[in-house]
């Protein structure tokens, strides 16, 4: 299963480590992922969605419009962006 966020299409970075003495070695920086279960009142139905602390933070602060607002941008700037959930 891809490290990526479903809501915002969130993935891993990648870059260097650098030492005192300015060795380079690359590493990856992952995303804050962990599985939720969100219920979404319009289907009336749960859903388990694999998201950043940063997505569950905005669901809880500014609701399921919100959330679904930052993931149409998602796929407005990647079209090949394919979630696990649909959120239309």
């Amino acid at each position: 299963m891809s490290k990526r966020c479903e809501l915002t299409g969130v993935g891993p970075q990648t870059g260097s480590n650098v030492s005192h003495s300015n060795r380079h070695t690359r590493r990856r920086w992952e995303p804050n992922l962990t599985e939720k279960r969100i219920f979404v009142p319009e289907e009336n139905r749960w859903i388990t969605v694999k998201a950043t602390a940063r997505a569950l933070k905005t669901l809880t602060k500014k609701g399921m419009k919100s959330v679904k607002k930052m993931h149409a941008r998602v796929v407005r700037r990647n079209p090949s962006f394919k979630p696990a959930v649909d959120l239309k």
